[in-house]
């Protein structure tokens, strides 16, 4: 059974900025990708990003665009979320998941098997 565990929410001004980091207990996949999703109070989870193990390619929500920024250390089986320029929308329990499939759509949520407990981030206006 594979575990992530989130970390780096917290509180933030409008126009700051949040890295936010997940740790897999082991190498989740040799292909597939990791992704983060966020859910906002009374709102369903909405796809922000997501990064292939095998290859550099990634993958954005437009509203992130330009301001996220994901990565990854297959060393430490660790993926990353820079967050700049953050808007109070940007509120939200953010979740960290790991999808074992190939080719398919890495912004839907049911093509991820593996999900962490959410780390919550708070942007005041």
């Amino acid at each position: 059974q594979v575990q992530l565990v989130e970390s780096g929410g917290g509180l933030v001004q409008a126009g700051g900025s949040l890295r936010l980091s997940c740790a897999a207990s082991a190498r989740t996949f040799n292909s597939g990708a990791m992704g983060w999703f966020r859910q906002a109070p009374g709102k369903a989870r909405e796809f922000v990003s997501a990064i292939r193990w095998s290859s550099t390619t990634t993958y954005y929500l437009p509203a992130v665009s330009g301001r996220f920024t994901i990565s990854r250390d297959t060393v430490k089986n660790t993926v990353y979320l820079q967050m700049n320029s953050l808007r109070p929308e940007d509120t939200a329990v953010y979740y960290c998941a790991a999808s074992s499939a190939y080719g398919v759509d890495y912004t839907a949520s049911r093509n991820y098997v593996y999900w962490g407990q959410g780390t919550q981030v708070t942007v005041s206006s």
